[in-house]
């Protein structure tokens, strides 16, 4: 088999409401990515996920960079794919980010190719750990623009449809409002679910320690990016001022960066995304070397759990997955659950092809 096109695209889906972390308000959310073409008919698909701001240069990195290392090639080489796109002369510019997101949806697509000719769904192909599903825990009730009230009554309505793990966003300037908003949280909604913060990389170290020493007593599962995510040493002091568990990984782009987190202790939940790192291929290496610390994979949700759910399926010390539904309707077989648990998919590839009608309505290159 050869590849004989690469096709880039940029999709922009709105969302369906107003949603703001520490950093971001955006309306919508960006899905830059392309279609592997090959001789045997087989097209793969593979995307990254953005708040829309300069989708279209991904959209040049695939289909000019990066698709003239892969015209010609057999498209089930991944691994040496891999290598060749990661020392192409885009590596002289670029190793994280913007790069490093275009690599990741040419590896996706890569193994999505993988899979459909093998005929098997990528978890399949990976090796099934968990065939039954993994535990999926919601983000999308605890905006940091909702009001306490709009928080709690917007968290209270998942808990009746049956969650039972949340995350709410946390990080204004002014680490006394969140302090007063996770109490007020626990005080209206109790204790018997699973609660998660996430401060979106807003923090210094000082304020990040106050914060969790201010909140320690009211079960926080974890502390997701409270510090700049190449601030290894700041995460390092927290660890030790605080007995929160710390969570970190949608920002970091290598398997050197989590190497440097894992050796040092700093992170207790690795969320590794293979659409910031350069793909699957390192998603897996990450997974592998956590493993190794006997530290528990999280997967950030950039992807919308359509490829990751494959991965954690996949993989030992993979313990959750986080759902978001903004692109349910984007998708021909979007991830699914039942009573808290992914119900995995069984249809060759990696669940990554849209569905026609919703790729044509939001394409916009």
């Amino acid at each position: 088999m050869k590849i004989t096109k690469v096709e880039p695209f940029v999709l922009q889906v709105p969302l369906k409401r107003d949603v703001s972390d520490a950093l971001d308000t955006n309306p919508f959310w960006g899905v830059p990515g392309c279609l592997i073409h090959t001789d045997e008919g087989i097209v793969g698909t593979g995307y990254t996920g953005t708040y829309s701001w300069g989708d279209e240069c991904f959209a040049d990195i695939i289909g000019t960079h990066f698709a003239e290392v892969l015209i010609g090639e057999d498209p089930t080489e991944i691994k040496r794919l891999w290598d060749k796109l990661h020392w192409s002369n885009l590596h002289w510019v670029g190793r994280a980010g913007m790069v490093s997101m275009a690599h990741a949806a040419v590896d996706i697509a890569l193994w999505d190719i993988t899979a459909k000719a093998a005929g098997l769904p990528l978890h399949r192909m990976l090796g099934s750990h968990k065939p039954e599903g993994v535990p999926v825990y919601n983000t999308d009730a605890g905006w940091l623009n909702w009001t306490k009230e709009e928080l709690v009554e917007d968290m209270g309505r998942l808990l009746e449809e049956g969650w039972t793990h949340l995350k709410m966003k946390v990080g204004h300037d002014d680490i006394r409002i969140d302090i007063d908003r996770v109490h007020y949280v626990r005080e209206h909604l109790g204790g018997d679910f699973t609660l998660m913060v996430d401060a979106n990389q807003k923090w210094n170290l000082q304020k990040a320690a106050a914060f969790a020493q201010a909140i320690e007593d009211l079960d926080i599962y974890w502390f997701e990016e409270p510090c700049h995510p190449d601030d290894v040493r700041s995460h390092v002091e927290l660890a030790r001022r605080t007995s929160i568990p710390l969570a970190l990984g949608e920002n970091v782009y290598s398997k050197f960066a989590f190497r440097d987190y894992l050796v040092s202790g700093a992170i207790q939940f690795v969320q590794a995304d293979c659409t910031r790192l350069s793909g699957i291929t390192e998603w897996l290496q990450v997974a592998g070397m956590a493993a190794c610390y006997d530290t528990a994979v999280v997967p950030h949700h950039g992807d919308f759990a359509q490829v990751q759910q494959h991965l954690v399926a996949a993989t030992p010390n993979a313990e959750m997955m986080e759902y978001i539904p903004w692109l349910l309707d984007v998708f021909v077989e979007p991830m699914n659950y039942k009573d808290g648990v992914l119900v995995l998919p069984e249809t060759p590839g990696a669940s990554t092809d849209f569905d026609p009608d919703a790729f044509a309505k939001y394409r916009i290159h």
